[in-house]
């Protein structure tokens, strides 16, 4: 919320508007007086870093009253203010609509009672209102992510790592419970990310004597050599009768009839605190930008609209839709339309319980289709987070589909050299949290081990491949789509899954390993911050990975506060390094004496990070000193975030899915025979859609040179990180959200966000 609360200020101020905090929530505005304080740049700062709000928020049974909201109305009405930016869930922002509503009634009645003059009446006829959305279960219909859910899901991650590494050790069973009293988007989401052995969810209960099912489930995991069971139960999980199922009655249950060694841990208000994410930070600076535009552009006429995010795209809806379709999904359970809830819930939603059922439950041998067909997976380039659980997903996807699945070793390299294994079910249990490539992988290209793999393709009779990488992955295909007239082995179907923490894969705008990489670059960041603050006057340069690729340091400039960020996608000269050493000097004049500055490795091969950090030195003298940091290899490494495991399971198990589909298109005579350009693709999120384009295509969106797409989405979010610093800079609104309807949300589509 407190990106949300600095984005929203500062963005006011940008536009010439008087910004005012309303403490402690609507019990702030009824009380009035200290509660409701202008505030300028400064009150915002370093409030990135922390949880909770810094304005605080309450419950507040007098707003609930007419009289409670005349109060309210009058201390807005005597400060002038008529626009309302209200974060918060459904009861807050149904609480606001209902104050805009009666609005005008409130001000004639205070005329009459004579708080406030005609004039004013006239003057402050309407009240507009945005909505953000903050809760942590992700429980509103409408936006794909609210501000908080992926900090809550860090944490909750953050324990079942932990917890997976001391019931490993005991062979031991863990029930874990997580919040979500009507919506069970953090049990199912951390489920899917932890690779749980079940889950209990309100909108999915599970079927009659489910009890049987899943002590059956646990014993055979065990039997498997498999050392530890995790059930995760959401705290309003219910039966297929609507009783409740709690932590406790699974772990008797499973005490009771399999005698395994169980443990419960009750998460709790664990996942409303700690440091927030990167996503979150920087969908609640997008969002409070946003909702400042909102405003300035609303009329009389305009309906309250919650700004939210669509894929990666900002929109805007009319917040009761948002609030009656969120009421639908629990109209629906308590009527016992379960089927309903999930379908209203949203196609991420139901997605991700697709993808659990998909990936959780082996089928047995028998049940299971034959297809003859094998299919390779390898990684290619560097290890990125996210690609173990890409490989998890597209091994267990694909044998339910039938298929043989081959694990290649050391990326094309290995492949050259035969290192293929068949791969089982049971051997990729427990991936989805690794970090890095366990299957390894290596930057070598193809093209000069051309024939080598042809052998190997046809001595192991591989069917299609599936490439989970970077940049490298994308050329690998390209050589091989290249090749196909040479060799007749490559006229199979290919997917490249984009993995790569440098984000500049082109056709796509996600990579997989990129949330990782941010929340380490952030992490640090906040560090060096809290350093910095502690010193006084001292600016950092900071030096992030990426390549050519500035996405790494801008947008760990806007998650991390920072005041600028070089990056080669837009150039830069001496004079821009003079001015912003000008700006820190001016920030040093004020309360805020420290700085944070991020470069790009290959932002211009002249103005090193060397360089930059003497000349800061130098023009800095007697008013901040300087100190520079390389971030280098630790980006590449760590546990993957919720996000990028969620995402490659997503990515990787619609990929597969694509693979059999194709190979039922092109299997003619015995043989598999697919030569056309749409067999070979990238399976990229573009907007708000995943989709499968051919490389052939891609190639000509594409830098070859600097290895960067010719286009990038984030570049247009640039003014946002310098306005955010206080730079005077144009904001493009063309991209802005235009007002939508909930209905009119594509379902089909696959969400980028989690």
């Amino acid at each position: 919320m407190n990106a949300a609360v600095r984005a929203v200020v500062r963005m006011g101020i940008y536009v010439n508007a008087k910004v005012y905090f309303i403490y402690e929530g609507y019990q702030g505005m009824v009380d009035g007086g200290d509660n409701i304080v202008e505030v300028s740049w400064e009150s915002v700062s370093s409030i990135l870093q922390v949880g909770g709000t810094v304005i605080g928020s309450a419950r507040c049974k007098s707003f609930r009253t007419r009289e409670g909201r005349l109060q309210a109305a009058c201390n807005l009405v005597q400060r002038g203010i008529t626009n309302l930016c209200v974060i918060g869930g459904d009861g807050s922002l149904t609480g606001a609509n209902l104050f805009r509503e009666e609005w005008s009634g409130l001000l004639e009645e205070l005329a009459q009672k004579g708080k406030i003059d005609a004039e004013a009446v006239k003057k402050y006829a309407y009240l507009n209102i945005v909505g953000m959305v903050g809760s942590i279960d992700n429980d509103f219909c409408g936006t794909d992510m609210t501000i908080g859910t992926d900090s809550a899901l860090h944490r909750i991650i953050e324990v079942v790592d932990a917890i997976m590494t001391t019931a490993q050790s005991h062979q031991r069973t863990f029930v874990l419970e997580v919040m979500g009293r009507h919506c069970g988007y953090l049990a199912l989401v951390s489920a899917l990310a932890c690779g749980a052995d079940w889950v209990f969810i309100p909108e999915y209960p599970p079927e009659e004597g489910w009890e049987d099912s899943m002590c059956v489930k646990l014993s055979e995991n065990r039997a498997r050599k498999k050392r530890l069971n995790i059930i995760i139960v959401a705290e309003g999980a219910i039966d297929c009768h609507n009783k409740p199922i709690t932590s406790e009655k699974v772990k008797d249950l499973v005490v009771q009839r399999l005698g395994f060694d169980t443990r419960v841990t009750i998460l709790g208000h664990v996942q409303r605190g700690g440091t927030p994410s990167a996503f979150d930070r920087i969908l609640a600076s997008r969002m409070g930008v946003e909702a400042v535009l909102a405003l300035l552009e609303a009329t009389p006429d305009t309906p309250a609209c919650v700004v939210s995010l669509s894929g990666n795209q900002a929109v805007r809806l009319p917040l009761m839709e948002c609030v009656q379709m969120t009421q639908e999904v629990q109209k629906a359970m308590d009527e016992g339309r379960f089927l309903e809830a999930v379908r209203l819930r949203g196609r991420s939603f139901e997605n991700n319980l697709n993808t659990y059922k998909l990936l959780s439950h082996k089928k047995p041998d028998a049940e299971l289709p034959k297809s003859n067909f094998n299919v390779a997976v390898l990684n290619v380039g560097a290890p990125a987070a996210g690609m173990n659980a890409a490989v998890r997903a597209a091994v267990r996807v694909g044998m339910t589909e039938g298929h043989k699945i081959f694990a290649v070793i050391d990326g094309f390299e290995g492949f050259a050299r035969g290192k293929i294994k068949e791969i089982s079910w049971g051997d990729v249990g427990g991936w989805t949290g690794q970090g890095g490539s366990i299957l390894g992988t290596k930057r070598t290209l193809p093209a000069k081990y051309l024939e080598k793999i042809a052998d190997q393709m046809r001595t192991n009779n591989i069917n299609a491949l599936m490439v989970i990488g970077g940049f490298e992955a994308f050329e690998s295909c390209l050589q091989l789509y290249e090749a196909r007239a040479s060799f007749e082995e490559f006229n199979v179907p290919i997917c490249v899954v984009p993995a790569t923490i440098s984000n500049n894969v082109p056709g796509t705008d996600y990579s997989l390993g990129t949330d990782t990489a941010l929340n380490a670059i952030v992490e640090t960041c906040d560090r060096i911050k809290q350093s910095a603050s502690g010193t006084k006057r001292r600016v950092f340069i900071i030096e992030t990975m990426g390549g050519y690729c500035g996405y790494l340091a801008n947008m760990g400039a806007l998650a991390a506060g920072a005041d600028a960020a070089y990056i080669f996608e837009e150039q830069f000269d001496i004079r821009e390094l003079q001015a912003n050493v000008e700006h820190l000097t001016e920030k040093m004049k004020t309360s805020i004496q420290r700085g944070l500055v991020l470069r790009n490795e290959n932002c211009n091969e002249n103005y090193t990070t060397d360089f930059i950090y003497q000349l800061y030195s130098e023009e800095g003298k007697g008013v901040f000193d300087c100190r520079k940091n390389v971030l280098g290899h630790m980006q590449q490494g760590g546990a993957p975030s919720p996000f990028d495991r969620n995402f490659g399971t997503k990515i990787s198990a619609k990929a597969m899915q694509w693979i059999s589909k194709k190979l039922k298109e092109t299997y003619r005579q015995g043989k598999v025979f697919a030569n056309t350009d749409d067999s070979v693709c990238l399976l990229g999120m573009r907007r708000r859609n995943l989709v499968f384009q051919p490389v052939a295509e891609l190639k000509s969106e594409t830098d070859f040179v600097h290895r960067i797409p010719k286009e990038q989405w984030w570049l247009k979010l640039r003014p946002l990180m310098k306005i955010l610093a206080k730079y005077k800079t144009s904001y493009d609104v063309s991209d802005s959200g235009q007002l939508e309807h909930v209905a009119m949300l594509p379902k089909e589509a696959e969400t980028g966000a989690i």
